[in-house]
């Protein structure tokens, strides 16, 4: 008997978009919801498969779907209403590119015979996100919903991941049409690296006295990070961690000798001068990674050999010897086959040890201003937390400490904004805990950072993401206090804070709250918090005194 074919299902705009998202395997949205999404808000419903995650803010939105297209390899996925929504967004988007991290920021935008009249709250999306964004749409139809959907992921996973913005116009998610059901994008190729490329890199290897690896934000797994510490074990070259990707290479292995951030330890900046071959895998020439380009960048004064996913990295900053636009993990595995120069180990064997040891004084903690060691109390995290525990954090002096002494042992351990923005470490957690529930997650931040996104303390309760946020109060911007010290010395000006009680804050969010004066206090109220059956928040006060772990404020004024 001939079988009859079923007439295609007739949905809106907003259930094609949802039943896509559906394809794509997203289990979790963020978003602060609108009037102009209405159509998709309702097409959730009946989707019981993808929670929507309720923000208080868009900012803080977007740096969480940022933080879960980080940890989960796959594009976050972030709904925003038009005009302030979109705006508000940005900042994430911001985070997103400069991390090199997939997502996909889904825009409701005014009708589409409203348009260019400059209709309440409309926005051009192509031109505001067009420098921060990888690609930016606006789908005109519901009958192309899916087929945008489809390239918006490809997009932000290809080559360099980075955001997406897909702009929805009201009156098309709610218009209907037929669906055609498509299967779920197949994974894109990984290209390898060519083989002249790897005779070449072998070559340089073979012939190096003082090799180096850099290690960056993209193409990375649990594999090509296994491998690229074999690969360090037998050839005895160093591991260099870009900035605020620490948790590429194993911080306790013997090979690892710290990161090239913001205040970078001299005699690391010095092994990578001196190296006569960088190997930088995943890695961006950023101003931070090349102390504002000043090393990295001088083609005589050594070998490059650069991989990166996207061949625009490849000679953004300088012409590489040796450039490889490919996948991380097929060149790791050939790294770790090629066979070592027994010519070679013994001296890089010796340098290896003496940077290694360099590495481990510079983190171990000194003595700071005050009553509060908080160098002692990243020294005790570190000891006491497992291997997998997740550590967050925004930008600020603050976070100088956790780059520096903690050790971060596992993959996926470290959620910090690469392009500096303050206020990410609290979405972050938050995106975080939510995605592996059973790891603890730790947000640091600065009385200011916090600020920026404290309103997310009610997301965190609501959803139950048990995390732990440690508030650094020192009552100042404290890293532009810094720099007015130095280059403005006794002209003070808009850095000083009035806070807020930030345990009673946290309180009336129903978390767990306690101050903290002194180390010894650190320790039971740490303790307390962690077997807490809710989210906590610990307030440190750190003097301003204690500007940075080798800087104080009256050392600054005082060589003004």
């Amino acid at each position: 008997m001939k079988q009859i074919d079923q007439p295609p299902e007739m949905l809106s705009g907003g259930q094609i978009l949802v039943r896509s998202l559906q394809a794509q395997g997203v289990d979790r949205v963020f978003g602060v919801p609108g009037e102009s999404y209405l159509a998709v808000l309702d097409a959730l419903c009946d989707a019981p498969d993808i929670q929507m995650i309720t923000c208080r803010q868009e900012g803080g939105a977007a740096m969480m779907a940022e933080a879960d297209g980080r940890l989960a390899g796959k594009p976050g996925v972030c709904f925003v209403t038009r005009g302030p929504g979109a705006t508000n967004a940005s900042a994430g988007i911001h985070v997103a590119y400069q991390a090199s991290t997939p997502m996909v920021l889904f825009i409701g935008q005014v009708a589409r015979a409203q348009q260019d009249r400059e209709a309440f709250q409309e926005i051009d999306y192509r031109r505001m996100f067009g420098q921060m964004a990888k690609w930016v749409a606006q789908v005109e139809s519901p009958a192309r919903l899916a087929e945008y959907v489809d390239r918006a992921f490809a997009v932000a996973m290809s080559g360099r991941p980075g955001p997406v913005v897909i702009a929805l116009p009201e009156d098309m998610l709610r218009e209907s049409c037929a669906f055609h059901p498509n299967q779920k994008t197949s994974a894109l190729p990984a290209a390898a690296p060519a083989p002249h490329d790897l005779s070449a890199l072998e070559r340089l290897l073979q012939q190096s006295e003082r090799p180096l690896l850099l290690c960056g934000e993209s193409g990375w797994s649990d594999e090509a990070r296994r491998l690229a510490e074999t690969f360090c074990e037998k050839h005895a070259v160093p591991a260099v961690a870009a900035f605020r990707c620490q948790d590429r290479f194993d911080n306790t292995h013997p090979a690892y000798i710290g990161d090239c951030g913001l205040g970078i330890n001299p005699s690391l900046q010095r092994h990578i001068e001196g190296a006569d071959l960088v190997l930088v895998m995943g890695a961006r020439l950023s101003e931070i990674v090349t102390q504002n380009y000043t090393i990295l960048v001088d083609p005589g004064a050594q070998k490059l050999v650069h991989v990166h996913p996207s061949p625009d990295e490849l000679v953004t900053v300088r012409q590489p010897d040796v450039a490889m636009a490919c996948a991380i993990e097929p060149l790791a595995e050939a790294l770790a086959d090629i066979p070592a120069n027994p010519e070679r180990l013994e001296g890089r064997r010796a340098r290896l040890q003496k940077a290694r040891a360099e590495y481990e004084a510079w983190s171990t903690p000194a003595a700071i201003p005050g009553d509060l060691q908080y160098g002692e109390i990243v020294d005790y995290l570190r000891e006491q937390l497992p291997a997998d525990a997740i550590i967050c954090n925004g930008a600020g002096n603050y976070s100088i400490w956790v780059h520096r002494y903690f050790r971060y042992r596992a993959d996926q351990a470290q959620l910090a904004p690469i392009s500096g923005s303050m206020g990410y470490g609290l979405p972050a957690a938050i995106a975080a805990k939510l995605r592996y529930p059973d790891r603890d997650v730790l947000c640091f931040a600065g009385d200011g950072c916090l600020q920026m996104t404290v309103q997310e303390l009610a997301t965190a309760r609501q959803y139950g993401a048990n995390i732990i946020v440690l508030v650094i109060n020192n009552g100042s911007y404290g890293t532009i206090r810094t720099h007015q010290e130095r280059n403005y010395p006794g002209r003070v000006m808009a850095t000083d804070l009035v806070n807020p009680d930030f345990t009673a804050l946290a309180a009336a969010y129903g978390f767990h709250s306690t101050k903290i004066t002194c180390t010894e206090e650190f320790y039971p109220a740490f303790e307390a918090a962690r077997a807490a059956s809710q989210p906590a928040l610990l307030e440190l006060y750190l003097p301003l005194e204690a500007l940075t772990p080798s800087v104080t404020l009256s050392q600054l004024q005082s060589n003004n």
